[in-house]
């Protein structure tokens, strides 16, 4: 059954991928073009001491994770060549990759790694 309100939930999730592809494919200018290592494996809003070693990890992250999500927005927008649950699949799970890869770089980088001991 498909209601109203899950073609709005459609809509804003694939409104959201716009900012959310944006963003990701600016940091990854920043960081291989700019040479601007601010933003890399953050953790608390701190980069590590060593943020040129992990940036190139970061980049990769981050410019993955934009050109499926800009192949995403072109197959639905420009061609329709993708079903609703096909583009809220390919989204969904590159998102929750990019965000729990990003999220294992900066805490391998901040040295919170698996088998690292604290002392």
């Amino acid at each position: 059954m498909n209601l109203p309100s899950v073609y709005i939930f459609n809509w804003l999730f694939l409104l959201a991928l716009f900012p959310v592809a944006f963003f990701w494919l600016r940091r990854a200018y920043r960081i291989l073009i700019q040479r601007d290592f601010s933003e890399v494996a953050l953790k608390k809003g701190v980069a590590p001491p060593n943020a040129e070693h992990y940036a190139p990890y970061e980049m990769a992250i981050n410019l993955v994770g934009g050109v499926i999500m800009v192949g995403v927005l072109v197959a639905v927008l420009g061609f329709q060549a993708l079903a609703s649950e096909d583009w809220i699949a390919v989204a969904g799970v590159t998102l929750w990759m990019k965000l729990l890869a990003s999220f294992a770089l900066s805490r391998h980088a901040h040295g919170q790694g698996l088998g690292r001991k604290k002392g």
